[in-house]
């Protein structure tokens, strides 16, 4: 790398701060992202149908209790047969109610759903896991990106300075026309709003990685100059393929959506099922008179039962929900192949990405040492009088686009391959681990 090239790098990075790597901004993320977050404690909320769906089979305990004050004022329309009188009346009690469901078919169908909402729900929040690293790893790479940029466009700037001023000294000598110079200084000025452009990109993109991890980071530590990019593990696309409409997330949350569909069906069918439940009874009143009597009471009074009931006609509602929980199955099964496909199709193209994007970077790694072969071949030429000045420049610009790109490249390879691995449902934070192996030390 050219001295003046490390001098704008070093120019750029700020100074006295430790560079933090993907796997603490990570965990940043993990503690500061409100969608993750969310998607916590919706995990937390969909595991409570697990204690719900049990609670359908277990017994239930109720108690009531009442207590009611009363005036009875009886005018009598023959005293010596009724006299008139006014009366009040105190009277409380209490009722306990034990209910075991000893044949509730829909209530043993809604157990088992409750079952698949708890898998849907781990499903959810491993999906949102998924799209924290991807995030996380997308924003942090943005960012070495737009630093790369700048950095680039810095050096790019000297170099055209020092192209600028050597035109300059040429004029002056007599050695060079004066449309040297005006070309250099055309470059210098674009490089300049070049440097603005990067400037605010660099800031955007700080911003966004912020908004992920709730803190602002003076530098992170880039990729190593000699990382290897390897071919994903399996070589084959339909491997992965069938991984992914398998595995993937998305697939296995709708999977989960027809499963409930399905014993919804099921349920909504247990409807014209008869229902059997075990009741125990106790109850205890007393009151202070009666609209008949005078005399208070006190009664005590303990049941068991049997609780038989069928249903016979609701109105047609029973069957109606039926077909429609059956139209609801079938479109779950239609969501669950769309689910299927999406995710193939998703998986194709992430395999696709890094396989181009391997490929890509090793072009790129050779057009770099191709053009700044040419570069200095220009320069010599430019020096003997064989080449303009426009020729330089114009290599110039070419070795630092190559730079550029080459740096994209790999950090949208790195990126496609966590894609990839998210696709199959198999990205983890193992995966973001190995990447920060990449990083420079």
């Amino acid at each position: 790398m050219p001295r003046r090239l490390v001098i704008a790098l070093l120019a750029c990075a700020p100074l006295g701060a430790a560079a933090e790597n993907l796997t603490q901004v990570y965990q940043a993320a993990r503690a500061y992202d409100a969608q993750y977050g969310a998607a916590r404690y919706a995990l937390q909320a969909g595991l409570e149908r697990l204690p719900q769906g049990r609670a359908l089979l277990l017994p239930s305990l109720n108690l009531t209790a009442n207590t009611t004050r009363s005036k009875t004022d009886s005018d009598s329309k023959n005293p010596a047969l009724q006299p008139s009188f006014e009366r009040d009346i105190d009277s409380y009690g209490y009722a306990l109610t034990f209910t075991q469901p000893l044949y509730r078919r829909q209530n043993w169908i809604q157990s088992d759903q409750a079952e698949f909402q708890a898998k849907q729900a781990e499903s959810q929040f491993g999906l949102a896991g998924q799209d924290l690293i991807l995030r996380t790893a997308q924003a942090y790479f943005d960012v070495l990106a737009a630093q790369d940029t700048l950095a680039l466009v810095r050096a790019q700037k000297i170099a055209i300075a020092e192209q600028l001023a050597q035109a300059k000294r040429n004029f002056e000598v007599g050695t060079a026309t004066i449309t040297d110079t005006h070309e250099a200084q055309a470059r210098y000025d674009l490089a300049a709003a070049q440097e603005i452009s990067a400037l605010n990109d660099v800031d955007a993109r700080r911003r966004a990685l912020q908004q992920v991890t709730g803190k602002e980071y003076a530098e992170l530590k880039s990729l190593r100059a000699d990382v290897k990019l390897a071919p994903p593990n399996p070589i084959d696309m339909q491997s992965w393929v069938d991984l992914a409409e398998k595995y993937s997330y998305p697939v296995l949350i709708q999977g989960a959506s027809t499963e409930i569909a399905a014993l919804e069906a099921k349920r909504n069918s247990a409807g014209h099922a008869p229902t059997l439940d075990f009741v125990a009874n106790h109850g205890y009143t007393s009151q202070s008179a009666s609209q008949l009597s005078a005399t208070g009471s006190e009664v005590t009074s303990s049941s068991i039962s049997l609780q038989f009931a069928l249903p016979l006609y609701q109105g047609g509602a029973i069957t109606s929900r039926e077909r429609e929980a059956a139209y609801n199955l079938e479109r779950t099964r239609q969501d669950l192949e769309n689910a299927r496909r999406g995710a193939a199709l998703a998986t194709r193209q992430s395999y696709l990405a890094v396989i181009n994007g391997i490929a890509q970077v090793g072009a790129l790694e050779q057009a770099l040492v191709s053009t700044q072969s040419a570069l200095d071949s220009n320069r010599l030429g430019y020096e003997v009088g064989v080449r303009i000045n426009i020729d330089v420049l114009n290599a110039q610009q070419q070795v630092f686009s190559t730079r550029r790109d080459l740096a994209v490249a790999r950090y949208n390879t790195i990126t496609n391959f966590l894609r990839l691995k998210a696709a199959a449902g198999s990205l983890r934070e193992q995966d973001l681990e190995e990447v920060n192996r990449a990083l420079a030390p």
